[in-house]
């Protein structure tokens, strides 16, 4: 599949057919998501893949259960995925130097969505969410206390169909060699 075909077809499932996600589509999508670059190549993240029926339903009332009230289509995803801030480890130099920089949100940002478009390119859909009860999803993944979960996947095959793309002028989002408003 041709990238822009993929990345116009990638968008926001929440809604799954009841079909479930076979092992070895979900390690296709680990895989690419391994592939992601990070700084110093330190790979801050771990996939924790919830495929268990009866435990996904208890991660999916997790993720219900946020300050917002939102992600309630997470109830009919098959597997949903918590993606696990690991510890950066960064070349000494490039500690001292960047200290105030938090490069693992960028590295998990490319991780997950090299996952996502993995999964797109199988016939996958995906929703990435922010929204959850965090404390919740650890005990019942028993995830280190020390770590964050940085975002959580929903994961299945779509019943509906893509949707068309509505996104900003390519006028408002770009300009060469200096910032236009």
């Amino acid at each position: 599949m041709d990238f822009m075909e993929l990345a116009n077809q990638r968008q926001a499932t929440r809604a799954f057919t009841e079909q479930m996600v076979s092992h070895e589509m979900l390690m296709e999508c680990v895989r690419a998501a391994q592939l992601a670059p990070s700084a110093c190549n330190s790979q801050p993240w771990k996939f924790v893949v919830v495929e268990t029926p009866e435990l996904v339903k208890q991660v999916a009332d997790a993720i219900i259960d946020n300050p917002a009230g939102i992600n309630k289509n997470v109830e009919n995803a098959p597997v949903l995925v918590a993606v696990v801030e690991e510890q950066a480890t960064l070349i000494p130099q490039a500690r001292g130097l960047y200290e105030s920089n938090h490069f693992a949100q960028f590295d998990l940002g490319s991780a997950t969505q090299y996952f996502c478009l993995r999964a797109a390119e199988l016939g996958l859909g995906t929703c990435i969410l922010g929204a959850f009860n965090e404390e919740k999803v650890k005990q019942l993944l028993q995830i280190p206390a020390e770590r964050r979960v940085f975002v959580m996947l929903a994961v299945g095959h779509p019943s509906g169909k893509i949707r068309p793309k509505i996104r900003k002028h390519i006028e408002e989002i770009h300009s060469f060699d200096q910032y236009h408003a």
